[in-house]
C-alpha cells in the first residue's frame, strides 16, 4: 500500500514539473522556397504606437550561387502586421543588413550597413521608405538586430567596427570594437551630423583579453592570427576570442554598484565568443562633458578589469529588454545543454563546437544583468538541426512579442534555417517570482 501511494505521488510531482513552452506555437513569416541554398537571417522587431507591429529580416544564400543565374542571393525585407501578429503584410524591400527597426519622435527608422553604417525612415508606419542615408564613410560595420535604448530624450545603440590589418581573417570577432551611437530621439536620425559615435575599443587591442584566467578561457585550442580547424573532427573550428552583437544599457538603482548619478554611463552587453558557455563580454562608455562618449573596460568595485561577466546564453547571439514596469531586464537567448561533449562525439547535425546549440530559446529577468531568474522556455525545436535562436523581442501591452531565426526538418543547418517565426508570450510580467 505504501509503495502503491508513492508510485503515484512520484508520477504526479513528474508531470508537474514538466516544462512546457511558453510560445511554441507560432505563425511563419517567412519560409524558404529552397532551404537547401536560402536562408533566412537577422530578424528584428518593433511596436509603434498605434499598436502596428513591424519585422524585418534577411534572406541570403551566405554568398554561394544560386540558379537559375548563378549569383549569390541577398535581400532584407520589411513587414507589418495590424492583428498582433497573426497575419503579416510585405510591405518594402531595402539594401541593408545586420539592420534592425525601432521608433523614435514620431518617425520609424531602420538602421543596419551595407559596409558603412546606413539608416531609412518612414513617416507613414512603414508602408513607404527614404533612400539609405549613410552615416559614415569609411570602415566596414557589423552588428545583428540587438536593441535600442532610450535616455535623456536620446537613443542609444550600437553597432560594430571592424578593425583592419589585425592579422586576423574568416569570423572577425577579435578585430571588432563596439561602437555606442547617440542622437535626439526627435532630431532627423537620417542626417549623420545629429550622430556622435564613442571612441573605438578593439577586443584584439585590449592587453586584459590575453591574460591568464582561472576560468579556462579560451576552452577549446585556438589560433589568435589564423583560422585553422584546431579541433577534431575536420570540419568544427573556432574563431579566436572576441566579442559582437552588442546590447546596451544602463543602470538607473541607485543601489546598483555601478549606477552614476549623473546619468553618464553606458554598458555594453556582448556575446562572447570563449568556447565556453554562459559568460557575455562587458565594456562601458562614459559620456564626457563635451559631449564626446569614451569605450573602457568595466572594473569591479574592487578596481580589478572585468571582460566578462555571468551570463545565461552569452555564448550566442541574445536580446536585452529593460522593462519600466517592472524594473527588470529581460534576456531572451539560446540555451546550452551539452557544452561539454567531445567534439568528435557530437551528432552531425549538431553545429559548429559544443557551444553552439541553438535548439532551445530561452527567457530569463534580472534586477542587475548579473543574477538572473530563469522566467520560462520560449520555444524549441524538435532536433538540433531545428533551432529557435538570434531572436529579438518587443513589448506589447502585458505581452512579449518575439521574431526567431528557425528552421524546420528540411532546414539546411541549425545555422542556415529556412523560416522566420513570430510568437507571442502572454502576460510575460506574471513570470517574475
Amino acid at each position: 500500500m505504501i509503495r502503491f501511494v508513492f508510485t503515484i505521488f512520484a508520477f504526479s510531482v513528474t508531470a508537474f514539473a514538466q516544462i512546457r513552452p511558453l510560445a511554441q506555437e507560432h505563425v511563419t513569416i517567412w519560409e524558404s522556397p529552397d532551404p537547401a541554398r536560402i536562408y533566412g537571417y537577422t530578424p528584428g522587431i518593433c511596436r509603434l504606437p498605434s499598436g502596428r507591429l513591424l519585422v524585418t529580416h534577411e534572406i541570403s544564400s551566405a554568398g554561394k550561387p544560386v540558379p537559375p543565374e548563378g549569383k549569390a542571393f541577398h535581400e532584407s525585407r520589411i513587414l507589418t502586421s495590424d492583428d498582433r501578429g497573426k497575419t503579416w503584410t510585405h510591405r518594402a524591400d531595402f539594401d541593408l543588413s545586420f539592420a534592425r527597426p525601432f521608433v523614435a519622435g514620431k518617425a520609424l527608422y531602420i538602421l543596419g550597413r551595407d559596409k558603412q553604417v546606413a539608416v531609412i525612415r518612414s513617416d507613414d508606419e512603414g508602408v513607404t521608405w527614404s533612400k539609405r542615408s549613410f552615416l559614415n564613410d569609411t570602415g566596414i560595420w557589423h552588428q545583428s538586430a540587438c536593441n535600442v535604448h532610450f535616455a535623456k530624450g536620446n537613443v542609444y545603440l550600437v553597432m560594430e567596427k571592424h578593425a583592419p590589418k589585425r592579422g586576423i581573417t574568416g569570423w572577425q570577432v577579435a578585430d571588432l570594437a563596439p561602437v555606442l551611437m547617440r542622437a535626439k530621439a526627435d532630431s532627423d536620425l537620417t542626417k549623420r551630423e545629429n550622430w556622435t559615435f564613442a571612441s573605438e575599443m578593439v577586443f584584439e587591442d585590449i592587453p586584459e583579453s590575453r591574460l591568464p584566467n582561472a576560468f579556462g578561457l579560451p576552452f577549446h585550442p585556438m589560433d589568435r592570427k589564423k583560422v585553422t580547424f584546431l579541433v577534431p573532427p575536420k570540419g568544427r573550428g573556432i574563431a579566436p576570442l572576441g566579442w559582437c552583437e552588442t546590447n546596451v544599457v544602463q543602470f538607473t538603482d541607485p543601489d546598483h554598484v555601478w549606477f552614476d548619478p549623473e546619468g553618464k554611463t553606458f554598458h555594453l552587453w556582448m556575446r562572447a565568443n570563449t568556447g565556453m558557455t554562459n559568460y557575455a563580454a562587458i565594456a562601458q562608455v562614459h559620456e564626457n562633458d563635451d559631449g564626446s562618449m569614451t569605450t573602457a573596460l568595466v572594473k569591479s568595485p574592487a578596481g580589478t578589469p572585468m571582460l566578462y561577466a555571468p551570463c545565461p546564453g552569452g555564448q550566442m547571439r541574445f536580446h536585452v529588454l529593460r522593462d519600466e514596469q517592472t524594473k527588470l531586464f529581460w534576456l531572451l537567448g539560446s540555451q546550452s545543454t551539452d557544452s561539454t561533449i567531445r567534439p568528435e562525439r557530437m551528432p552531425k547535425e549538431r553545429w559548429g563546437l559544443p557551444d553552439n546549440e541553438r535548439q532551445r530559446l530561452v527567457l530569463h529577468f534580472s534586477k542587475n544583468m548579473i543574477d538572473w531568474c530563469f522566467a520560462g522556455l520560449v520555444a524549441k525545436g524538435d532536433t538540433p538541426r531545428e533551432s529557435r535562436h538570434y531572436a529579438a523581442m518587443c513589448i506589447d501591452g502585458d505581452d512579449l512579442c518575439i521574431v526567431s531565426r528557425s528552421g524546420d526538418e528540411q532546414a539546411h543547418s541549425a545555422h542556415n534555417g529556412n523560416l522566420i517565426t513570430f510568437h507571442r508570450v502572454p502576460g510575460f510580467r506574471s513570470l517574475v517570482y
